[in-house]
């Protein structure tokens, strides 16, 4: 018995030094807490505020935009570009309003596309197509090319020979001339009703071999990731 009193007094005193939480303690607790939660909620609140006068600081700013497509190497006219209200806060190196009189009668160096914005590096001698790259016209019949191709669309190029053998698969070689391309433009053929006349963009090497092969040609539409 005199051990187990002993221990109880042991632990009672041990309690008895520990200092009470006052209420202050508590209250002064919760006030820091709110402090940082209110300083969070301040440097956001500064955040959205700057985003926003950012914001509308650039939407007041007015750029240059292709009004029609204009093909690499042409030179650009007064209607070939429009003005256009467009916030720029990523710093894009477009074209600025003010500076029309000096992008009107110099040439494209790439194509540009009607509706996208212009910029600077696309004005100026013509850098289309590049370096082991050629740009070519193919003539599509009817029912050899998916009706949704458009400029940029990625295609497989086969060129089969005019008496048939390339009916088998492209795989066996037998005389199927086989290219991956991008679209650059697809217009309607002036030959045969239905007919579409795709221009491709692909390797040189390549562009010669199917400008030079004889034959139908077929477009196979590629995904995006292939």
């Amino acid at each position: 018995m005199s051990v187990t009193t002993d221990r109880s007094r042991a632990v009672n005193t041990a309690a008895a030094d520990l200092p009470p939480v006052s209420a202050g303690t508590r209250r002064a607790g919760r006030r820091s807490g709110r402090r940082v939660v209110a300083g969070l909620l301040l440097v956001l609140a500064t955040v959205v505020t700057f985003w926003q006068v950012d914001l509308r600081r650039h939407a007041d700013e007015q750029f240059l935009a292709v009004a029609r497509d204009v093909p690499a190497g042409q030179v650009i006219t007064d209607a070939d570009v429009r003005v256009v209200r467009v916030a720029n806060p990523s710093g894009l190196d477009l074209v600025p309003a003010e500076r029309r009189g000096g992008i009107v009668g110099r040439s494209a160096a790439v194509p540009l596309a009607a509706g996208s914005l212009l910029v600077s590096a696309q004005v100026g001698p013509a850098a289309w197509p590049a370096a082991g790259q050629a740009v070519i016209a193919v003539p599509v019949k009817p029912g050899r090319a998916p009706t949704s191709l458009t400029a940029g669309s990625r295609v497989v190029v086969l060129v089969a020979p005019p008496n048939g053998g390339g009916q088998q698969a492209p795989q066996q070689n037998n005389g199927v001339r086989r290219a991956v391309a991008t679209v650059v433009s697809v217009a309607a053929g002036a030959d045969q009703v239905g007919t579409q006349l795709v221009t491709v963009l692909l390797a040189a090497d390549a562009a010669e071999a199917v400008a030079a092969a004889p034959g139908d040609v077929s477009l196979v539409q590629l995904g995006p990731s292939q």
